[in-house]
């Protein structure tokens, strides 16, 4: 991904208003990742990555920074949640299984690619098939003439059923029986795979005819996951996913503060948290992870871990996890201004989509310039006086804003309807006032 720092900080900017410390601290890591696989393999080994630990406020843009990055980065990435993980001998998810979601992550993204790049190959798998049970072949003694004849309704059919034209006619087809793969990540991967022997053996017994009579529109998927089986070398796509997600793989593990235990708490109210992060730093620092497909080091995988800490602060997590994320951003808490260009400036904003969704109904909203700065204003207010959740407020107001017209939508079908600063006052101003209503309705 050959992206320079203010091309990845511009195409945040698109969906998340403000905090430029975090996302200048997130491009220039994506980019050192870059910068580092240019070097010698000495030189790439040396250089670690620097991890980073995002703070702020639920709703101030910590996720949705992680959501876009998944969106335009071509890296393996996910997103887990540290609060879903428990110490080893604790039921829950062992802290392992997220190296190995990577992993599958990987294997989706270098499978898509190569489905990508074979493209016609697999087309024409599919139509060669389906043309065969629509167009029955010509005997072998037949004549030139006809032969020439055929050839012609031949590639006249092929073009049919690549246009669709053919999706509806109903054909007998016979399917190659696929493996189901497992891909169940909490498993270890000894149990995994013998999990899919039992899948592979039970596969091979099952003489069930494979012949179904369906549409042509059906077979096309259907023959779709065959052709990618015959057509793809899956082996060297799992090592090119393996070789992706030690080099330039991304964990995002959010609400990181979930797992600190407050220098304030008697003991310790969780046993198992204190042992989550002591599992988690092997796997930061670097360490082999077993999984079915191979082994995965993670010295070179990139962890960005985000948290409120509300209750907790980052000094509370064990000191040696605090010294795996050397690189702290602090995020900004959102003002009535940032609200408004939120709901004005981003790509995809909240208005848009509710104009959409009303759009569907044949009603043309229109929203006055006062009335979305009464609604920021308004959701400003709220996260004063009631717990602050940032840009989710938004939702929760423009909810209770549309909800009448929302509900009655059908009797202003090819109308306008404007929402002006008066009609938002009208429906917020009683809640906003009345701080026990406030409380429970926004």
């Amino acid at each position: 991904m050959n992206l320079t720092p203010k091309e990845i900080v511009e195409y945040l900017d698109k969906y998340v208003i403000s905090q430029k410390d975090a996302k200048k601290t997130i491009a220039l890591a994506l980019r050192t990742r870059y910068r580092r696989m240019q070097l010698s393999q000495e030189f790439q080994d040396e250089i670690m990555p620097k991890n980073i630990l995002m703070i702020g406020s639920t709703g101030v843009g910590k996720t949705e920074i992680s959501r876009r990055l998944a969106n335009m980065m071509k890296v393996p990435f996910i997103k887990v949640e540290a609060s879903k993980y428990t110490e080893v001998g604790f039921v829950g998810r062992d802290v392992e299984s997220m190296v190995r979601d990577l992993v599958v992550n990987a294997i989706n993204l270098v499978k898509a690619e190569q489905e990508e790049t074979n493209k016609d190959k697999i087309e024409n798998y599919i139509v060669n098939k389906i043309v065969e049970k629509l167009l029955p072949p010509l005997p072998e003694q037949a004549s030139q003439e006809k032969k020439d004849d055929y050839a012609k309704i031949l590639k006249s059919m092929e073009e049919k059923v690549i246009n669709g034209e053919m999706d509806d006619k109903i054909i007998s087809i016979e399917f190659d029986k696929i493996n189901i793969e497992f891909n169940d990540t909490n498993l270890p991967p000894e149990m995994a795979k013998v999990q899919e022997s039992f899948s592979k053996i039970f596969t091979a017994m099952n003489k069930e005819d494979n012949k179904k009579e369906m549409s042509v529109k059906d077979a096309k998927s259907l023959l779709k996951n065959e052709a990618t089986s015959k057509l793809l070398n899956m082996t060297n796509i799992h090592a090119e996913a393996l070789r992706r997600a030690e080099d330039g793989g991304i964990i995002f593990l959010d609400e990181i503060d979930k797992i600190a235990i407050s220098s304030k708490s008697q003991g310790r109210n969780d046993p198992s948290k204190e042992g989550v992060q002591r599992d988690l730093l092997p796997i930061v620092e670097g360490s082999s992870v077993t999984t079915k497909y191979g082994v995965v080091n993670t010295d070179h995988i990139l962890f960005i871990a985000a948290g409120a800490f509300h209750l907790t602060k980052p000094s509370d997590l064990i000191p040696e996890l605090q010294g795996r994320f050397p690189l702290r951003v602090e995020l900004e808490s959102l003002t009535e201004e940032t609200l408004y260009k939120i709901l004005t400036q981003t790509k995809n904003s909240l208005l848009t989509q509710y104009k959409a969704l009303l759009g569907v109904e044949g009603v043309n909203l229109i929203f006055e310039d006062e009335a979305i700065k009464a609604i920021a204003k308004v959701s400003h207010r709220a996260n004063e006086v009631t717990e602050d959740i940032g840009a989710r407020r938004l939702h929760t107001v423009l909810e209770k804003v549309l909800e009448e017209i929302s509900f009655n939508a059908d009797e202003h079908k090819n109308e306008d309807f404007v929402i002006t600063a008066e009609f938002v006052h009208e429906k917020l101003d009683i809640i906003v006032e009345d701080n026990d209503l406030s409380r429970y309705i926004l």
